[in-house]
């Protein structure tokens, strides 16, 4: 996607480059970009392709029926009545639950068509507003090693991607969160403005309602460009974004409100033993901050991560300067500022999520890894960011032209082994997926012949991927959720056991 001006050639004096040495062709530049991000590209498509072996499990055991038997409204109706509150994730969990087997085979597909879509946008919006252009095919570049770093480097992908579940209060959510802020970068005139407001207020009540731990890392964000708005912000956009920026927590503000007064989080709350009392207890305080420490030498010691840095590398050196930037840029060039400023808040967020999130599954936020990506794309966009001012600060140091090939080079092979380093448990995950496919579908057969034969009860045998969650875990002491796959099956109740060859 192309940003701004139609050449690759500098415009002003800070952004001119060296003219020792023959200068690469605008035309090689851009094959050079969109064969390199024609990796991450496929990576996606692979992992999209995978989705077509994703079947129903642990909570989706009992969603499945509540929404064959009451539609999307149903769900809704009991996410906030009885289970957690979270009236918009009813929702997305119902448009997918309403298409049982299919909607989780597509889910994969939409979901990451539709946050390569929004991440691609975002990037293109913020190198304009930030009075860059770059050759076509470098924010495509960007985005696409954004998505496939924020997806595929956490420790659990199918939780984090393949499970819808998860995947929408987690993975989804955050990604919707900063697409929010698309009105605001593409704003031009009173009535762009009103609608800006307009969008990021209703997201931020979407937000509320669907993920707190999202919401959470969105008021951190928002709170800390108020606050610091006089050196994030450039003079003329400066009002604006604060208003915006408060508007934008005035709307999480009154989801959030909404969702822990519902029946639904009362239940929860009593449910986990997590009233608000417990989550700010000296002991719980400094347990979440023993936890997030793991948690961030796990995230720190992933090597994958590097492929975020090599990809803002190149797009730092690639960007050059618009000749019309002048006023109308939003975000000022200010590095140590911007940087320091994301490290502040990913790191603010990341803790105040784990504390959030303890009292409901204690130690175990070491191993619910999903409940990370809240906060681990603010993570990945902030290495990104800093690979951006690396790449220009190489650029503008004057070195010798092979000195800068020689960096883009390396950020090049970087980003391809980083993909390479991806694909590989992608691969072998896409190995268990499908024979635990093949397995679900048989069983899935017997079981609903089972139920046309009359048959009040069939013996189900737990059919796990992932550390997900089945019926008769723990050599079947865990019972849940054999209920609910009984209610699907149409059935009086399922037992432990094997089925008949």
């Amino acid at each position: 996607m192309a940003v701004g001006a139609p050449s690759v050639t500098d415009h002003d004096d800070e952004d001119t480059d060296r003219s020792d040495g023959p200068p690469r062709t605008a035309t090689a530049v851009k094959a050079a970009t969109l064969g390199l991000a024609s990796l991450p590209l496929g990576l996606l498509a692979m992992a999209s392709y995978l989705g077509r072996h994703v079947r129903p499990s642990a909570d989706e055991w009992c969603f499945l029926p509540l929404v064959r038997d009451h539609g999307i409204a149903g769900i809704v109706g009991q996410f906030y009545a009885t289970d957690n509150g979270r009236l918009t994730n009813g929702l997305l969990v119902g448009l997918y639950a309403k298409f049982p087997v299919a909607g989780h085979r597509w889910y994969a597909v939409v979901s990451g068509v539709l946050m390569l879509a929004l991440l691609w946008a975002l990037t293109a919006q913020l190198l304009r507003r930030a009075g860059q252009w770059a050759p076509r095919g470098t924010a495509l570049l960007a985005a696409s090693m954004i998505t496939a770093v924020f997806l595929f480097a956490t420790p659990n992908t199918y939780k984090t991607f393949y499970w819808p579940a998860a995947s929408v209060s987690h993975t989804l959510a955050p990604v919707l969160a900063a697409a929010a802020a698309l009105p605001l970068l593409r704003v031009r005139g009173g009535r762009g403005r009103i609608a800006a407001l307009a969008t990021v207020l209703l997201a931020g009540v979407f937000m509320g309602l669907l993920s707190e731990e999202a919401s959470v890392v969105a008021l951190v964000v928002l709170g800390g460009a108020v606050v610091l708005a006089r050196w994030i912000f450039t003079e003329r956009a400066r009002r604006h974004a604060v208003t915006w920026s408060l508007t934008g927590m005035a709307g999480v503000a009154v989801g959030t409100v909404l969702l822990v007064t519902s029946p639904g989080s009362r239940n929860r709350r009593e449910r986990y033993d997590a009233e608000t009392a417990s989550m700010l207890a000296p002991d719980s305080l400094l347990t979440s901050l023993k936890l997030f420490v793991r948690i961030m030498e796990t995230v720190l010691t992933t090597w994958q991560y590097a492929g975020a840095v090599a990809a803002g590398v190149l797009l730092g050196l690639l960007a050059r300067r618009r000749p019309d930037a002048g006023p109308a840029v939003l975000l000022p060039c200010r590095p140590l500022r911007l940087l320091s400023f994301g490290a502040l808040a990913f790191l603010a967020s990341g803790y105040l999520c784990t504390v959030i999130t303890y009292p409901a599954f204690g130690t175990r936020v070491l191993t619910t890894e999903r409940t990370w990506n809240d906060y681990l794309l603010l993570y990945v966009l902030l290495l990104v960011a800093a690979g951006a001012f690396l790449g220009r600060a190489v650029r503008l140091s004057r070195r010798p032209r092979p000195v800068t090939y020689a960096v883009a080079a390396t950020s090049a092979a970087v980003c391809a082994v980083t993909v390479l380093g991806l694909a590989v448990p992608l691969h072998h995950l896409g190995d268990d997926m499908a024979a635990r496919a093949q397995r679900w579908d048989r069983q899935d057969q017997y079981l609903r012949d089972r139920a046309a034969s009359g048959a009040e009860s069939a013996p189900y045998t737990p059919n796990s991927v992932s550390r997900m969650l089945e019926p008769f875990g723990r050599d079947g002491k865990n019972q849940w959720p054999a209920r609910c796959v009984a209610d699907y099956y149409h059935l009086d109740k399922v037992t432990y056991g094997k089925q008949p060859p």
